[in-house]
């Protein structure tokens, strides 16, 4: 283990959390800058198309490994019900996340972002996620205003998901370091953990107690740093820095 010059990050459940999501209240916020709805669709009617275009359609894509971001998503959505919009793409995913759910930042996160930061180690985020690295950019931006995230790559934006290694190769490639030179924090141990430590990045296992059930995943099957809050790094770091 040696002093990182740089950490990425994971973003659901690692720097920030999502308590209290309800797509009906994102639909019903967006419904708002319809410029056009022949159709008279309702909030009823954009919540079926979504389950059927989000959660059969792209779901199966997430499920073999690829993603299709929310903004292709929107587009089939609101297109098959011959609604319009007056917000740009990215627009209309902040307003139906920022109002299915605002967001939270994990406990922590924001003073080891600070730590990070005054200590000159470089940060960047890797992320599978629905909605793309502008829009993520801007939750963080709102959420830990104090990040200097050099690059925000979320796999809507690259078509793969983690564990695949093309993301991870890439943010090196990005950041101009060597793996050894990386370390890599999420909470998922087999797409973060695993999928880091492929590539020779240093991975560590954020642990937190958020609600988020890790039955379905196995224990790292890899070297790694198991931790359950952000201050257990932020020691650790203030340790390794004499090095």
């Amino acid at each position: 283990m040696k002093y990182p010059k740089m950490i990425l990050f994971d973003y659901g459940n690692t720097l920030l959390c999502e308590p209290d999501w309800d797509s009906a209240r994102g639909n019903a916020a967006l419904l708002k800058y319809a410029a056009g709805n022949p159709n008279n669709c309702t909030i009823a009617d954009v919540q079926k198309g979504a389950e059927q275009i989000f959660g059969r359609y792209i779901e199966s894509v997430r499920k073999i490994g690829y993603d299709i971001g929310s903004q292709v998503g929107n587009r089939v959505l609101y297109e098959s019900l011959g609604i319009t919009f007056s917000l740009s793409p990215v627009e209309m995913e902040t307003t139906f996340w920022d109002a299915a759910c605002p967001g939270a930042a994990v406990p922590g996160a924001g003073a080891m972002l600070d730590y990070i930061n005054k200590n000159g180690i470089r940060s960047a985020v890797i992320s599978n996620l629905l909605w793309s690295g502008a829009a993520l950019t801007q939750r963080f931006n709102r959420l830990l205003p104090h990040h200097q995230f050099e690059f925000v790559m979320t796999s809507s934006d690259y078509l793969v998901r983690k564990p695949n290694r093309l993301l991870f190769d890439i943010a090196l490639r990005k950041a101009g370091l060597r793996a050894d030179e990386v370390w890599y924090c999420g909470d998922n141990p087999q797409d973060d953990i695993e999928g880091a430590a492929q590539v020779g990045i240093y991975p560590v296992w954020v642990d937190h107690i958020t609600g988020k059930d890790h039955a379905d995943e196995q224990v790292p099957q890899c070297e790694h740093l198991h931790i359950h809050k952000w201050d257990e790094l932020t020691t650790l770091l203030e340790k390794l820095k004499d090095f």
